[in-house]
């Protein structure tokens, strides 16, 4: 179950999250990563127009929404699991340790079998535009 992996400390006032300040900056950073995610998943379609590409995303997952799948799967499997802290207790149940675990899944994600399609879709970055 996911909810029995998690840390119960909720950190406010120690080295991980110092101040309030601190702690609105978590949620400052969540657009910069579900955007990407989004308007990727959001090109599926569009890309499979194209008949070599529509070709490569059946072939590797069947379909547009297999390849949603397998991309949304991924995340929300991997980008909230508490990996990335340099322990549990710094790992956290709060936004910091979620944010930990999916900026952790974010630098993996030139080794993420769909990441082709993520550069196909226009991705540069987790911290810039999709190039629009």
């Amino acid at each position: 179950n996911f909810f029995d992996a998690r840390s119960a400390v909720v950190h406010l006032g120690d080295h991980n999250v110092p101040n309030s300040l601190a702690f609105i900056d978590k949620y400052c950073q969540v657009p910069r990563i579900l955007g990407p995610v989004v308007l990727v998943v959001d090109q599926l379609p569009q890309l499979a127009r194209d008949s070599k590409l529509g070709a490569y995303i059946s072939s590797m997952w069947g379909s547009v929404d297999g390849c949603r799948n397998a991309i949304l799967a991924d995340f929300f499997r991997h980008a909230f699991d508490g990996a990335g802290a340099d322990n549990f207790f710094d790992a956290g149940s709060c936004i910091d340790g979620r944010l930990t675990s999916a900026w952790h899944w974010c630098s993996k994600i030139e080794k993420k079998e769909y990441y082709p399609i993520f550069k196909l879709a226009g991705f540069h970055s987790f911290d810039g535009d999709l190039g629009r």
